[in-house]
């Protein structure tokens, strides 16, 4: 059983997650909204409005789908070249006190792709491989610039279904500036200050030579660590500044830092299901959608917890006792650490305070599946919102199957073009997926990599795939993956996981927004109420987990049965 604590913590974190909502929901939709003020206009708007002018663009101005596709791309290109640019040159660039090289090539690649994606997925150990200016000035900065592009191409597909007849879905440039400063920056600055407070270090001083009880010699790393740290979680990015992550104490260093790390990690994803709600004016359908992942959340972490606290009890034979604690930080326990694990991969956020890969089968299964919803529970800044609306149209055009008639969402007709784009976004996630998983599987390049055998190997590669398609970033320790094999073909997989799903997004926000939009009757589909929300998570179900059930039960499933007659891997 779960003890009493734990459920303890998951209601409070789902409490105070609730009260953070409409109020960064309501929030939202003036950022989002270009003719609207904000309480930090006083502050920002200078600022802003100097932007637009450097950057020449008049911010009421809007673009077409194509228009908004093709800033969008570009400046995810030049922020790519930029960031390679930086690492390149790390020896030559200041704040540099360890005198650190530039990564191989391929490590570089696979870096910049990661953090422009919102991927985060780290292939080196940060202390040891990356300068102090690199990390503030190239991978900080895509922290917050990488998210904001996710949330604004979530915009515009609620802007799609909010307007009737138009052409434009609103200016990348302006919802980019306005994101970044009146959304990410204030809520990273406050959050900084908060770890700050709780011991995590923000400096620009060298590593620490230290002498520990047994008399050798210990490098104590330091750093501007809480700034990243912030918008790490705020951004839903993950990558950590030194190796171990948030099981790091100088990135988490006490209970209450991983219970706002938590809070951080999911308050932007939470709050733009209630800005979707005040968007197009249907609360009560935003209602029903948070309500559906909210349920998917805690039994996904109820799951987790339980199966390491009471699942590892079937290997008392084999010397563990009274749960799984490998892996885990005893600052934190089975509990706390199973529930960071969970929030963590029901978003775009690859922060880890534990190891995946010293996990129970089931509890590995749980992070793992949590993916396999391509960003669907909650989901990433933006990303999870456009997903969520996929499914939402995967719904509708289900429920119109089943009573016999035409699909329509909102007053708007779903058919077959928008049909189209929703199965190319569902489809090439599961397709990037599994044939980059089974490369790596069948070839010398891949196996190398592997460190563990049978179904805990395979559920390794797989992981790393699952990871970098669903711009994750977390993984199971036990792969290696910083070679020139899987830093490229994990760069693709990120590439296509991210541009592969934004450009049909954009392409079904240009097909509806064109829609003449009728007005809501009481003959049209229900999308509120407890029908449709337990429909909703049916869908999400249905194509979460058939799609992977096989290669899940080779892997973490065949696990879970091999571990209860007493065989490990």
């Amino acid at each position: 059983m779960i003890s009493m604590v734990a459920w303890a913590q998951i209601g409070l974190f789902l409490l105070v997650l609730v009260l953070c909502t409409r109020p960064l929901g309501l929030y939202m939709a003036q950022v989002l909204s270009a003719d609207q003020s904000t309480f930090l206009d006083p502050i920002l708007k200078p600022l802003e409005k100097v932007t637009y002018k450097i950057l020449r663009i008049d911010p009421l101005q809007e673009q077409t789908w194509v228009q908004y596709l093709v800033s969008v791309m570009m400046f995810s290109l030049g922020a790519l070249i930029f960031t390679m640019l930086i690492l390149f040159l790390q020896p030559y660039l200041p704040f540099n006190p360890q005198n650190l090289p530039s990564p191989s090539w391929h490590l570089n690649l696979n870096t910049a792709v990661s953090y422009v994606t919102n991927t985060n997925w780290q292939s080196y150990s940060g202390e040891t491989t990356l300068s102090y200016f690199s990390q503030m000035a190239a991978l900080t900065v895509q922290s917050f610039v990488s998210p904001a592009v996710g949330i604004a191409v979530g915009a515009t597909l609620v802007r799609s279904l909010a307007r009737s007849k138009c052409e434009t879905i609103g200016n990348f440039w302006t919802d980019l500036v306005r994101i970044c400063y009146y959304l990410l920056l204030p809520l990273s600055i406050v959050l900084a200050i908060v770890f700050i407070s709780e011991g995590i270090p923000q400096n620009l001083s060298a590593a620490v030579q230290a002498q520990t009880i047994d008399g050798l010699q210990q490098t104590i790393a330091q750093g501007p660590v809480a700034s990243q740290e912030a918008i790490k979680l705020i951004g839903t990015n993950g990558g950590g500044f030194f190796n171990a992550n948030s099981a790091h104490p100088y990135e988490n260093p006490t209970p209450l830092c991983n219970l706002l790390q938590m809070l951080a990690i999911l308050v932007i994803p939470a709050a733009q299901i209630y800005y979707l709600g005040v968007a197009i004016k249907h609360k009560k359908h935003a209602g029903s959608i948070y309500s559906a992942v909210a349920i998917l959340f805690v039994v996904g972490a109820w799951l987790c917890i339980w199966s390491e606290t009471n699942d590892a009890l079937s290997l008392t034979n084999l010397g563990v006792y009274g749960g799984n604690m490998e892996g885990k930080e005893q600052r934190f326990g089975i509990a706390a650490s199973a529930f960071f694990t969970s929030a963590a991969t029901d978003t775009s956020c690859g922060a880890i305070n534990s190891s995946f890969d010293s996990m129970t089968p089931l509890g590995g299964l749980i992070p793992l599946m949590n993916m396999l919803f391509s960003e669907a529970i909650f989901g990433g800044c933006g990303s999870g919102l456009y997903i969520l609306l996929i499914y939402v149209f995967v719904a509708v055009f289900f429920a119109g199957l089943i009573i016999g008639r035409t699909p329509e969402y909102l007053g708007q007709k779903v058919e077959a073009n928008e049909i189209k784009l929703t199965m190319i976004v569902l489809l090439i996630f599961g397709f990037t997926t599994l044939s980059l998983a089974s490369m790596a599987l069948v070839t010398q390049w891949g196996l190398s990599g592997i460190a563990n055998s049978g179904p805990h190997g395979f559920t390794e590669a797989l992981y790393a795939f699952v990871s970098t398609a669903a711009n994750n970033g977390s993984a199971f320790s036990g792969l290696s993956t910083n070679t020139a094999f899987y830093n490229t073909a994990l760069s693709v997989s990120m590439l296509v996981g991210r541009f592969g799903v934004l450009i049909p997004v954009l392409a079904l926000a240009g097909s509806l927004i064109r829609k003449k939009k009728a007005h809501l009757t009481p003959t049209n589909l229900v999308v509120h109420g407890p029908v449709f929300t337990v429909f909703f998570m049916a869908i999400l179900l249905l194509f979460g987990a058939l799609t992977f059930l096989p290669a899940l039960v080779i892997g973490p499933i065949f696990e879970y049965f091999a571990m209860h007659q007493g065989l490990l891997f």
